[in-house]
């Protein structure tokens, strides 16, 4: 803790210094396309006047999951964005190939949530990895980590956290996503390796791949603004409608057989064991088969697209106390 009257010191990231009060654009040096043309790390820094946490906000981690770049984006152009304590890093792009490419992996076919905490001299994923890691998630306190579904799936807005650790879930809470998800640590995974590093991170999921929704932006605006009040960086925010719902348990319903899919239910909605939420048809229109819920509790995920295969994960439903509760709570933020 700097001393009462003294100067907070400047934040120094990959060289360069930013001095308190100031916000600059860093770009950390990575590696070069084909054609030589050189890919770097973008990193917005905020380093506000008075001491406080470091809080990471990153997106794209899988490159064809845009509503965390719009998110950045909007954050970085709001004046909600006043920061008093602390230094905020937003990196609104962190798979940079991947994004351009609109692909979820990188170029050698890794998935960069699979590839830390990485290493200098190891593959394209690994030295991303290890750079992130190093340079952005090494010096913050706190994280945050933007998704979306995949592509032809929706997630309802929600936040991924191991319920074990204490100050993630603290942070999931005051995010005030509609649900939150028990979601244990992946080996390779960015929670894993920052939690090594005694860095708690959440993960945003909402809307889906390749796509840019209006409510799961909004929905992650105001949990972003959220933790940063919750942490003492800006001025408190209002507090959701409702507190958000924990499940500890998920389960997907398959399709058994291929054809053309038809949901009947959408993400949010409270379903009960045996419910028809969808049905598969034949092309030729001569048989239909029902899709039933497996378990009760709340949609948090949905396929999109209408060509199925057996086999294929159709319905996400989360068990949830007061399931029931939570569509309404998902309704008023749709308003």
């Amino acid at each position: 803790m700097a001393a009462r009257g003294a100067r907070r010191r400047p934040f120094e990231i990959g060289g360069v210094e930013i001095a308190p009060g100031e916000r600059q654009l860093v770009h950390l040096p990575l590696s070069a396309l084909s054609n030589q043309t050189p890919m770097a790390l973008p990193v917005s820094v905020i380093h506000a006047r008075r001491d406080g946490p470091t809080l990471f906000v990153s997106a794209a981690v899988h490159g064809d999951e845009l509503t965390g770049v719009a998110i950045c984006r909007r954050l970085l152009a709001s004046k909600a964005l006043a920061i008093t304590h602390g230094t905020l890093l937003i990196v609104p792009i962190v798979n940079a190939f991947g994004f351009i490419s609109h692909s979820r992996y990188l170029p050698d076919r890794r998935d960069l949530n699979r590839s830390f905490p990485g290493s200098v001299k190891g593959s394209l994923a690994a030295q991303l990895a290890n750079l992130f890691l190093t340079e952005v998630v090494a010096r913050s306190s706190h994280g945050i980590d933007l998704h979306s579904a995949a592509i032809h799936r929706s997630n309802l807005p929600q936040i991924r956290v191991d319920s074990h650790d204490e100050a993630a879930l603290r942070l999931a809470e005051a995010f005030g996503a509609p649900i939150i998800v028990h979601s244990s640590l992946r080996d390779g995974s960015l929670r894993a390796a920052a939690l090594k590093k005694g860095v708690p991170v959440i993960v945003y999921e909402a809307g889906e791949g390749l796509r840019v929704d209006e409510l799961s932006v909004r929905v992650g605006i105001e949990g972003v603004l959220r933790v940063m009040a919750h942490l003492g960086m800006v001025r408190r925010r209002r507090q959701p409608p409702r507190r958000p719902a924990l499940a500890t348990s998920t389960r997907w319903v398959r399709a058994e057989e291929s054809g053309l899919f038809r949901p009947s239910h959408d993400i949010g909605d409270h379903v009960a064991i045996g419910d028809r939420i969808g049905a598969i048809s034949d092309p030729f229109g001569e048989r239909e088969t029902d899709v039933q819920a497996g378990s009760a509790g709340n949609i948090i995920g949905r396929a999109n697209m209408p060509a199925a295969k057996q086999g294929d994960a159709l319905f996400h439903i989360a068990r949830v106390d007061n399931a029931s509760m939570l569509g309404e709570h998902y309704q008023k933020l749709e308003r």
